[in-house]
């Protein structure tokens, strides 16, 4: 039978292939026969801040966690008035590029008021204001990717 070495030496090579060229998957095809090998890669958490960050030298990535100013408060969903997005998808603050966003830092929504848009499986779905208030903080970037549960806005 002609094809592709299934042996656990020739797996082993494919995946020292991907460690060494940082690959996700690899494949190989011949005639009948199929091999793919594929590993998961660990993203570390990337820090964002609603405030620009000083200029951090790049041999000192933890700095910039401990760059943002003090006053900002971490928001995490029990924050009281933190809009968390009830879907994994991208975010939007506006209607279209360009054109002016929902809301703004600073102002007044009325309850069921639509705060932005969550774009999930090519559907944008309208996230709107829980209760009246004052938009304070706006703590995602449209274009942005968001979890479930993740805080989008602060409506005090």
């Amino acid at each position: 039978m002609s094809g592709i070495s299934f042996s656990p030496e020739a797996i082993r090579a494919l995946a020292q292939i991907l460690r060494e060229t940082d690959l996700s998957e690899i494949e190989l095809a011949d005639k009948d026969s199929r091999v793919r090998v594929t590993r998961s890669v660990a993203m570390a958490p990337v820090a964002m801040a609603a405030a620009p960050v000083a200029a951090v030298p790049a041999a000192a990535p933890a700095m910039v966690q401990a760059a943002a100013p003090a006053a900002e408060a971490a928001v995490d969903a029990s924050t009281p008035g933190a809009v968390t997005s009830p879907m994994v998808g991208v975010a939007y603050l506006s209607s279209e590029p360009g054109a002016a966003p929902f809301v703004t830092p600073g102002a007044k929504v009325a309850a069921g008021q639509t705060l932005l848009l969550i774009e999930a499986m090519k559907t944008f779905n309208q996230i709107k204001a829980p209760k009246a208030g004052t938009v304070t903080r706006i703590l995602v970037e449209s274009g942005a990717p968001v979890e479930f549960g993740e805080p989008l806005m602060v409506v005090e």
